[in-house]
């Protein structure tokens, strides 16, 4: 038979047999005397295989391999692979199916809608609305709750609780008043020590060894000009890209103090 009905047999294009006879996944046949293929029934059955393999998800490399091996060995091994990959793309989609149904049961869509639901619940207590730099911690932490798997999600929302008791939550408002005052500071002001020091006395011990955890290995990664390394360096980049002279002082002396207690 032709290219053409070897193709329509198998149920692929003529296109994809010429491919495949490119990538070595399907031997040659013989050819005519007037240069034409002749395909017989074993390269039929040769064709149909390979298009099995591609349908249950191998590369074509991995059918090379296949094809490769006579006995199969190979072939229950990769199938083995990619029956464990699929397993683990169907637990991830269960993940998010999951996540998108508590977002649709909820009656209005919001911001904070897009974090775990944990998060929003933290982020609904610690964070007044008419705050200018608590609505810039919020961002920071919605960016951290989206990045983080789900293992750092959990760490993070334990290591933020205790922020969110009564009295937390009240010294943790009115040092959002006190650096959104920062806003048109310089970086000499005399109201950023004690802003400072109260922000490292307001943190969990938890919270501030994670962040010395996180930090880069420079001495003083904070400091103006430097760019840190790593991911501690990134987010520090990140954060103080949107401060005011002053507020970036005030998180300078914080890493600076967090470091020097390590």
């Amino acid at each position: 038979m032709r290219i053409g009905e070897l193709a329509a047999l198998v149920g692929v294009s003529t296109r994809t047999v010429r491919h495949y006879h490119h990538l070595g996944l399907l031997p040659e046949p013989v050819r005519l005397a007037n240069g034409y293929r002749e395909y017989r029934l074993r390269d039929a059955v040769a064709l149909a295989r390979v298009r099995r393999l591609a349908e249950v998800g191998l590369s074509l490399d991995e059918i090379r391999d296949v094809l490769a091996d006579d006995r199969g060995r190979e072939l229950r091994e990769v199938l083995v692979e990619l029956d464990a990959d699929l397993a683990r793309q169907q637990e991830a989609i269960g993940v998010r199916r999951a996540r998108l149904a508590v977002l649709l049961a909820e009656t209005e869509l919001h911001p904070d809608s897009t974090v775990s639901p944990d998060m929003a619940a933290v982020l609904r207590d610690l964070s007044p609305a008419d705050s200018a730099f608590a609505r810039l911690d919020r961002e920071m932490l919605m960016l951290a709750d989206t990045a983080a798997d789900p293992a750092g999600r959990a760490e993070l929302i334990d290591l933020m609780r205790p922020l969110t008791e009564p009295e937390a939550l009240a010294r943790g408002h009115a040092l959002y008043e006190r650096l959104d005052a920062l806003a048109d500071a310089g970086p000499d002001d005399p109201r950023i020590p004690a802003v400072a020091a109260d922000l490292v006395a307001h943190l969990p011990a938890e919270m501030a060894a994670a962040m010395v955890a996180n930090l880069p290995g420079a001495e003083d990664p904070a400091a103006p000009g430097s760019r840190g390394d790593g991911e501690g360096g990134a987010w520090l980049e990140a954060l103080s890209a949107e401060l005011s002279p002053a507020q970036a002082e005030v998180f300078r002396l914080v890493v600076v103090t967090l470091k020097e207690r390590t």
